[in-house]
């Protein structure tokens, strides 16, 4: 399972927001590419970031910031926020980000999902944030009335093969990830499964990853000092190859 350290731009600061409400957000770090720079040195080897702005306003706002960290880091990005056309998914490709986020346009726009899928395959990734079961758009200030499985399996048949599950209740709360909602969705579903919000310790690494979640991401427990990265990735390395040696029948 891969530990996807996030880095959320609002106004081109870094900050973390507490169930998604915008009027929350705080500042965490100083500067987006000493941050990066430090996950890379931690271990990681992709990281997670959202233009907020982008996400909220519907267009690219941070895009020059997060270039400028694509430029100064080794690490493989997937960016999102405010990707809702064609021309905004090629931009950031040609950039070099690795993986593209559709968000709202999942919603509200299906069809530039699916073309953008057969053009780009697993270059795009759909976020589903969920409150209550039911998905949010608009930088989660737009709840619908489309469940969140429901969802998924249409992302499915159109062909995404990754799907970033964000509980909205649980993010910046650190009170661990909706194992119940991810477990149900895993099962519902093909795609691979990042599963954002509430992690904020080592115990919900390992469940994730005894779950056969593709990826985790984490932000503000990494921020705070309750998750160490380092470790993080250590103990889903860890997890992995114990789940690996029971199949092969060589665990102790």
């Amino acid at each position: 399972m891969y530990i996807l350290p996030a880095i959320d731009i609002k106004d081109g600061t870094c900050v973390r927001l507490f169930k998604g409400d915008y009027s929350t957000a705080h500042k965490v770090a100083d500067s987006a590419v000493e941050t990066a720079k430090g996950f890379e040195k931690a271990g990681a080897c992709f990281m997670h970031m959202v233009d907020l702005d982008g996400a909220k306003d519907g267009k690219r706002v941070n895009s020059d910031l997060i270039l400028e960290v694509r430029k100064n880091c080794g690490l493989k990005m997937e960016v999102g926020g405010g990707i809702r056309d064609m021309d905004a998914v090629e931009f950031y490709l040609r950039n070099g980000i690795d993986r593209v986020i559709l968000g709202s346009a999942a919603i509200k726009d299906p069809a530039f999902v699916k073309e953008a899928v057969r053009r780009y395959a697993s270059q795009i990734a759909v976020s589903i944030d969920a409150l209550n079961g039911m998905v949010s758009a608009d930088g989660w200030t737009d709840t619908s009335e489309i469940n969140f499985i429901d969802l998924a399996k249409r992302m499915e048949q159109i062909g995404v093969q990754y799907i970033i599950f964000t509980d909205i209740s649980k993010d910046g709360m650190l009170s661990g990830p909706n194992l119940t909602m991810l477990d149900e969705l895993k099962t519902a579903v093909s795609c691979n499964i990042i599963a954002s919000g509430g992690v904020a310790n080592l115990k919900d690494i390992i469940n994730l990853s005894t779950l056969n979640i593709y990826g985790a991401i984490s932000g503000k427990a990494i921020y705070t000092g309750a998750l160490d990265l380092a470790q993080a990735i250590a103990a889903a390395d860890a997890t992995e190859k114990r789940k690996e040696e029971s199949l092969n029948g060589t665990a102790v």
